[in-house]
C-alpha cells in the first residue's frame, strides 16, 4: 500500500509565516514590548520595591543577586539608574552596592541589546543612511568596545538610548558588554556612595561623590549644548 503523499503547505500559510516573522512585525512587537515596559514602570513603580529593600526576608549576598536582578529588568523598562544606584548604596553599603549596580547594570543593558538585535535590526539598518549616522555606524560597528567605554564614561547619553543604538549596529555582544561594565564604574560608584552616606550629608564621602556627580553633569551639559550648536551652524 503506497504511502499518502504529503501535501506541500498552502501558499496563504507561507505568506502568513512569512509576515509574522519579517523584520516588520519584530520591531512592531519590539515597539509593543517597550511601550507596555514603560507603562508598567508608571503604573506600579517597581524601583519603590527595590529601594524599600525586598524581599525583606533574604540577607548577604543572595540579597544582593537578587536586587542585581531586579535592578537589570527595571532598567530594561526604563528605570533610571541614578534611582537604583542611590538604593542599592542605602541598601547594601559602598562595596556590596557598587557590585550589585554594575551587575544590574550590564544584565538590563544586555537585555535591552538583545531584544535590539534580535527584533529591530533587520528592520532598522536599511534606515541607517546620510553621513552622520552611516559614521555613528561605522565607529559602534568597528570600534565596539572602545565606543560603548567612552559612551558609557559621558554621562549625558540616556542608557536606553545607546543600548538600542549598539544594537542596531554590528557591534558584538563581547565588547558592547565590557564596555559597558568598565564604563559604567565611576559614574555608578559616586551615586552608590552617595546612597551610602545619604545619612551623613556632611562626610567628606559623600561631599565628593555628590560633587563628582554634579560636576560630570554640569560637563554633559556644557558639551551637549557645544555639539547642538555645531551641528546647527553646519
Amino acid at each position: 500500500m503506497l504511502a499518502p503523499v504529503p501535501r506541500p503547505a498552502s501558499g496563504l500559510t507561507v505568506r502568513c509565516t512569512r509576515a509574522l516573522f519579517s523584520p516588520w512585525s519584530r520591531l512592531s512587537l519590539l515597539v509593543v514590548l517597550l511601550a507596555s515596559a514603560a507603562s508598567a514602570v508608571l503604573l506600579y513603580e517597581p524601583q519603590q520595591l527595590l529601594s524599600a529593600g525586598w524581599p525583606p526576608q533574604l540577607s548577604g549576598p543572595a540579597a544582593v543577586v537578587l536586587f542585581g536582578v531586579g535592578y537589570g529588568v527595571c532598567t530594561a523598562a526604563f528605570v533610571p539608574r541614578p534611582i537604583l544606584n542611590l538604593a542599592a548604596g542605602a541598601l547594601f553599603g559602598s562595596q556590596a552596592g557598587l557590585v550589585a549596580a554594575i551587575g544590574g547594570t550590564v544584565l538590563g543593558a544586555g537585555i535591552a541589546f538583545t531584544l535590539g538585535r534580535v527584533l529591530g535590526q533587520d528592520a532598522l539598518r536599511p534606515l541607517v543612511r546620510g553621513r552622520w549616522l552611516k559614521a555613528a555606524d561605522g565607529q559602534l560597528s568597528r570600534h565596539g568596545f572602545r565606543s560603548m567605554l567612552a559612551i558609557r564614561l559621558f554621562p549625558g547619553v540616556p542608557f536606553a538610548a545607546a543600548n538600542y543604538c549598539a544594537a542596531v549596529s554590528r557591534m558584538g555582544y563581547l565588547p558592547f558588554l565590557l564596555g559597558t561594565g568598565l564604563g559604567s564604574i565611576p559614574n555608578t560608584a559616586a551615586y552608590v556612595v552617595a546612597g551610602s552616606r545619604a545619612g551623613s550629608p556632611t562626610s567628606p564621602a559623600f561631599l565628593i561623590a555628590a560633587g563628582f556627580i554634579v560636576v560630570t553633569g554640569v560637563a554633559a551639559a556644557v558639551v551637549a549644548w557645544t555639539k547642538r550648536h555645531r551641528l546647527r551652524a553646519r
